[in-house]
């Protein structure tokens, strides 16, 4: 396997992790905000099928044809993180699918050193490759893919890159409880340990 068919690999199973942290989710919980900012799973997916549909697309030269008004000019800021109730989840899905057929045409159409402009970039970064907006996209797949195991634990305890994910210490509910108790508990500890030494310190330096 080559290094262009490495990094497709690795942009395909970000892909997957993304659509995996949103099965079985009602329209609630898929779309609710999570965070003080607003962080939800529809609008993460939403997002990371936009812009890789803009690298692989316009970066390239290759106009997909499709059209993202949440991108327009005129629209509100970060139209591209959340999923109003009138456009509905398939619709986000279908536009994951045509940015990811998009994408792989553009990456097996072109070598890793086709060169390619991202305008919304500062003018001395903007030139790149193909090679470098794969790794971008990685990057920016793993990361949303990262703040999606998040989500969902948050909302029922999933977690994991794929279903039985080998990465994931299997423990009963009550393993895990226990197992977030004693690193509560350790924290407090580090934090009365950090207190005491900065007295000492403050002791020390205050003494005549």
């Amino acid at each position: 396997m080559d290094q262009k068919q490495t990094l497709h690999r690795y942009l395909r199973q970000g892909r997957a992790a993304l659509l995996l942290k949103l099965e079985g989710l009602d329209e609630y919980d898929a779309r609710r905000p999570l965070t003080p900012t607003g962080t939800n799973v529809l609008g993460i997916v939403k997002h990371v099928a936009s812009v890789e549909l803009g690298y692989f697309a316009e970066v390239f030269g290759r106009p997909s044809g499709r059209d993202l008004p949440w991108f327009a000019d005129d629209a509100e800021p970060d139209s591209d993180l959340w999923v109003p109730a009138d456009e509905s989840r398939e619709s986000v899905l279908e536009l994951h699918r045509f940015s990811a057929q998009h994408s792989d045409a553009t990456i097996d159409a072109l070598p890793l050193d086709a060169r390619g402009v991202v305008p919304w970039w500062r003018p001395e970064t903007r030139d790149v490759t193909l090679g470098q907006i794969l790794v971008h996209m990685c990057v920016e797949t793993a990361r949303h893919a990262g703040h999606l195991d998040i989500l969902r634990e948050q909302l029922d305890g999933a977690v994991g890159i794929r279903r039985d994910d080998p990465n994931i210490t299997s423990r009963t509910a009550a393993q895990w409880r226990a197992r977030r108790k004693l690193l509560e508990s350790q924290a407090h500890e580090a934090q009365r340990r950090a207190g005491q030494a900065l007295s000492s310190a403050t002791a020390a330096h205050d003494a005549p």
